[in-house]
């Protein structure tokens, strides 16, 4: 793969090359030498960065290969791991464990948003594979550097997108990149959960937020036993500790911390017409919801991106809705008023999709509708791709070129909001031409002590 800032077009080729591959079986990089020499049946040795909550889910998910060092800034996820896996060394600064490289063959990272990139780049940089849960990283700038990162390490990679690997997916792409319902004008992605800042405690707790918040509070609390508070911050400005930010996902509607529901859902809800219809960077942003709060990412907000033609496929407009926000056709029941979907808009017709089924509409229609062949094959499940592409070099579906690309539009969808502005997306320079403010949401300092080169 090549590195540096790709144009679009290149881009779109590389992920259709990618779809071609994983069809045909075809490979799109050489496993390392030490891995090709080994049985497959031969286990990796793998590092896990996080070991409770999602990283709990993900150590389990790879739990087959040779867990060698596990680390958490909270001793007790630690310590619980550890049970499991005595064999391995204890770390609780992830920056340790790169001091051995010989130690791994991969890195798992399951840490919170705002140190992914952190526990990933030196990964890349020795050459290792890694799995790494979404978002892939916390802003724009550090996906970017991720993900050319990741080209130039040329070792297998995936971001934590499970569903991805489900057998609904495959079909919808199938659906729609086979033409059942025409050329794609737009395409509508909403989900219902409404987590992040509500105008008061009362209303978030209405909405259905388990961990409603309205204001920074003005408190401080001990930290518990075993966290190591500074190194959960890592390079987040320094603040006390409060049980408002920790344990997750509490952190995630926190701007200094993560992106709220957009970076996390998006992930999972905006892969699916990601995939099907080749998309990569958007030409324009704008969005729209509650006065932006410098603090606490909203609840509820609308995001529209407009993609120009790739290749022969016609620009397509992306709508993001989280919250109480939805689509017109939705509050008008054009269509079955599913909690959250994904609506694709053709010139021959629609399809809706959630994660587990989908239906092509108007359904009278559609009746009596052959699919396509499967083209798409089963997948190995979503850990057990990532594991397999370590040992053969075969391609993963979520590696960190496609997912860099998911992760900037999540990412510019906040922007824009934050911003207030409809914004002119300079991909190849990774600039909002018409909104120089939006630099400080692109890009961050970080706390002393803490860089990303």
């Amino acid at each position: 793969m090549q590195d540096n800032q790709q144009s679009g077009s290149s881009a779109v080729t590389r992920r259709r090359f990618l779809g071609t591959a994983l069809a045909t079986g075809a490979a799109t990089f050489a496993a390392p030498a030490i891995l090709r020499a080994r049985n497959l049946n031969e286990r990796l040795n793998i590092a896990i960065v996080g070991s409770g909550g999602r990283g709990g889910a993900n150590l389990n998910g790879v739990k087959s290969e040779n867990i060698v060092a596990l680390c958490d800034v909270n001793e007790n996820n630690l310590n619980a791991a550890a049970k499991k896996h005595p064999q391995a060394a204890k770390f609780t600064d992830f920056r340790k464990i790169y001091e051995d490289p010989n130690k791994f063959d991969a890195v798992v990272v399951s840490t919170c948003e705002h140190t992914h990139a952190f526990a990933t780049l030196p990964a890349l940089q020795l050459g290792k594979h890694v799995y790494c849960e979404k978002p892939l990283t916390y802003n724009i700038a550090e996906a970017r550097k991720i993900r050319e990162a990741a080209g130039r390490a040329n070792v297998a990679t995936q971001m934590g997108t499970q569903i991805h690997a489900g057998d609904n997916y495959r079909r919808v792409v199938e659906l729609i990149q086979t033409g059942a319902i025409g050329d794609v004008s737009e395409v509508h992605v909403w989900v219902s959960r409404a987590w992040g800042r509500h105008d008061s405690l009362e209303a978030g707790q209405e909405a259905g937020d388990p961990y409603a918040i309205a204001e920074r509070p003005l408190t401080t609390e001990e930290v518990p036993t075993g966290l190591n508070w500074d190194l959960w911050l890592g390079p987040a400005p320094k603040r006390d500790f409060h049980s408002t930010y920790f344990p997750g996902p509490k952190w995630y509607r926190w701007w200094d911390f993560g992106n709220g529901t957009m970076s996390d859902l998006g992930s999972h809800w905006i892969d699916l017409p990601f995939w099907a219809l080749n998309l990569d960077h958007p030409l324009t942003i704008e969005a729209s919801g509650p006065q932006p709060h410098p603090e606490i990412a909203p609840a509820s907000m609308q995001a529209v991106y407009e993609y120009g033609a790739r290749g022969d496929l016609p620009p397509v407009r992306v709508s993001w809705y989280q919250g109480t926000y939805k689509p017109q056709m939705w509050h008008e029941e054009q269509i079955p008023r599913w909690s959250s979907g994904v609506l694709f808009v053709g010139d021959k017709g629609m399809l809706l999709s959630d994660y587990g089924k989908h239906v092509l509409l108007p359904e009278e229609q559609f009746a009596g509708f052959t699919p396509p062949e499967q083209s798409i094959p089963k997948s190995r499940g979503h850990y057990g791709e990532w594991i397999h592409a370590c040992k053969t070099g075969e391609p993963t579906t979520c590696n960190f070129e496609y997912a860099g690309w998911l992760t900037e539009a999540n990412h510019l969808g906040n922007v824009a909001f934050r911003t207030g502005k409809k914004l002119q997306w300079d991909a190849e320079n990774m600039r909002a031409t018409n909104a120089p403010e939006a630099e400080r949401y692109i890009h961050r300092d970080y706390r002393k002590g803490w860089s990303l080169t």
